[in-house]
């Protein structure tokens, strides 16, 4: 029989505290002053971030498993350290945590899922006949920004309109200083053509202002302007300019009743509506700016089943507008418990105050009403089409006699153009349709003999999957396939096969998909290790969705070589020189006129050069003696 083992003290120590009993002892430090907390887990990556009015009161809370959810249970459990930041007051915690949030994405918060950028319209301040475009990024141009807008159409549809209505010029200004006759633009009245003379300065500055008074929301101050300057032009029998003031009345008239200006008592406001259906969330975002609607997005927040509506709402406002400007007015189609905190913190960001209101009557609650109509709609579309996926991810596993529908697959495909700039490509997808944020791109390092395919996809299959396996050894937790597709008949198959093989794949199922004959769509073959290859009937919908599995691959690929194949073309001798970037590299080009000319020109030659001095000179020099 065993004796007991009797555990020292010391001994005792050595054992790590995790859990509930590690923050109870996080819980005996705390101040009463607001902060965040973020709970980590065994790799130091963030479970949870959250703020408290008190962070002691706060986080006391999870020291009592039993009263938690089974959710926050496992976030508890899984815990083995705290980071603690303390702040003034609590709308700074609130600003702090939907930072943390976005930046870090802990698993067991509400995760607003937006990783797109905002479009603009600007109207430009650095040259002397403006120019109105869209614009993304930062704002580096001297210029004045409208917007945001949801999406290039809308800024677009607003570009359109501002042709028509003010007839400002869009186009680049390299092609404004090139051009000696008026464009199509011009002639379907969308243009003014100030790069061949067709208006003078000062009219098309007067254009500029009244364009700005429009972008300002205040559309029928203008109208009346111009009514008014209409009558004075046919009193004084100035019958072109009166019909011209006619035309652009009719063009804002038009305008203001299409759709582009719909909210004539919202000015600056943005209308966001919930709207909840089988455990699923959607959030719609209506940008409605100078009376004018600039469009809508729906959102679809990453939240636990049972999450109230109220909840997800308030965890996603401070993440929307973390990166983004803060309108006066956010209207809401249910109220807030919180609301007068979210209003204190958003007002401390933006530098001004900010009202959230949930308008109970008049054009503001019908546009409120609007927004929740279209965040029902959205939502149900949404579910339509992951009813549709699930439906054909069950016949997938039927087809490849899996156990399960795969919720992740793997298509592979590669891309050269006689063995240069050979590329390998992943693209994923799965119950939600294409991750795109998953698809992964592999430069083929080789050796690999020009246009060798089969070891083009051994070389992207092992990189991928001895990475995923030296990552679980490591105790992290990547993501497998449960199903691999690859671009190819047999002999892919068979490569594909030998790096499975190797690194002992033996739970991933493994499909070659290859034209049939002439490579017509709809006569591919399905290849498996040991089964015979077999093809789908033309019009099954399975085999649709296969093959817009592989053509998706198929674009990602091209599209990453033709990138590739474009940069070779572009490059030069110029770019392996340390110390020549793109300013220096145009100064030597437009002095010498080609990278030949460079190598071939003398140190005094290149000293000469704006913006080349001597020391940059000899480094050029001394870099073509050596070749």
């Amino acid at each position: 029989m065993t004796e007991p083992t009797n555990q020292t003290p010391e001994a005792l120590t050595d054992i790590p505290v995790t859990g509930a009993a590690l923050i109870a002892q996080v819980v005996a430090t705390l101040p009463f002053s607001p902060g965040v907390y973020r709970m980590l887990d065994a790799r130091g990556d963030a479970l949870y971030v959250g703020k408290a009015r008190s962070l002691k009161k706060r986080v006391t809370y999870y020291t009592d498993p039993a009263r938690l959810p089974e959710r926050l249970r496992r976030m508890v459990f899984e815990t083995r350290s705290m980071e603690i930041v303390t702040v003034p007051t609590e709308p700074e915690a609130l600003l702090l945590e939907a930072n943390m949030i976005k930046r870090f994405r802990p698993r067991y918060n509400i995760l607003l899922k937006d990783d797109k950028s905002y479009p603009w319209l600007i109207l430009t301040e650095d040259h002397p006949f403006p120019q109105i475009a869209k614009h993304r990024g930062a704002r580096t141009r001297k210029a004045s920004f409208y917007g945001p807008f949801a999406s290039a159409w809308a800024v677009s549809q607003s570009i359109t309109a501002l042709e028509r209505l003010f007839q400002l010029r869009s186009c680049e200004d390299t092609v404004f200083a090139n051009r000696t006759r008026p464009c199509l633009l011009y002639q379907i009245k969308r243009c003014s053509a100030p790069c061949a003379g067709r208006i003078s300065p000062a009219d098309y500055a007067e254009q500029v202002a009244q364009a700005r008074v429009f972008l300002a929301g205040r559309g029928a101050e203008l109208q009346q302007k111009l009514a008014a300057e209409m009558e004075h032009a046919a009193a004084a029998q100035e019958f072109e300019r009166a019909a011209i003031l006619r035309d652009r009345i009719r063009a804002l008239t038009h305008v203001q009743s299409s759709g582009v200006a719909t909210a004539s008592s919202i000015d600056d406001a943005d209308v966001i509506a919930i709207y909840q259906l089988a455990g699923q969330s959607v959030v719609q975002v209506f940008f409605l700016r100078g009376g004018r609607n600039n469009g809508n997005r729906a959102f679809y927040p990453a939240h636990a089943q049972n999450a109230e509506a109220s909840e997800i709402l308030s965890a996603f406002l401070p993440q929307f507008y973390d990166d983004k400007p803060i309108p006066p007015f956010v209207l809401l189609n249910i109220d807030l418990p919180d609301r007068a905190l979210l209003g204190q913190a958003l007002g401390l960001k933006a530098g001004r105050k900010i009202e959230l209101a949930t308008p109970a009557r008049g054009e503001k609650r019908a546009f409120v009403l609007h927004a929740e109509t279209n965040a029902r709609e959205a939502l149900e579309r949404k579910l339509a089409e992951a009813t549709g996926q699930a439906k054909l991810l069950k016949a997938v596993a039927e087809l490849f006699e899996m156990a399960a529908p795969p919720a992740r697959i793997e298509v592979y495909d590669n891309s050269h153009l006689m063995g240069r700039q050979a590329y390998g490509a992943m693209i994923v997808a799965g119950p939600e349709g294409f991750r795109r944020n998953a698809y992964r791109k592999y430069g083929i390092k080789g050796p690999v003999a020009p246009g060798d395919d089969f070891a083009m996809m051994r070389e992207v299959l092992l990189r991928r999957f001895a990475r995923t396996i030296k990552e679980e050894g490591e105790g992290l937790e990547p993501e497998w396939p449960d199903l691999v597709l690859i671009d190819g008949g047999q002999g892919q198959l068979s490569a594909a096969q030998e790096i499975f093989d190797q690194l002992g794949l033996d739970d991933i199922k493994l499909v070659a998909i290859s034209k049939g004959p002439d490579r017509d769509a709809g006569r591919e073959w399905f290849h498996q290790t040991g089964k015979p290859p077999f093809q789908l009937p033309p019009r099954d919908s399975t085999l649709y969705y296969l093959q817009r599995l592989r053509d998706e691959a198929h674009r990602f690929v091209i599209g990453t070589h033709r990138a590739a194949r474009s940069k070779a073309l572009t490059g030069s001798e110029l770019d392996s020189i340390p110390g020549i970037g793109p300013a220096r590299k145009r100064a030597l080009l437009n002095h010498f006129g080609s990278p030949r000319a460079v190598g071939q020109a003398g140190l005094a030659e290149l000293e000469a050069v704006p913006g080349i001095d001597a020391a940059v000179a000899k480094i050029v020099f001394s870099h073509f003696q050596a070749k």
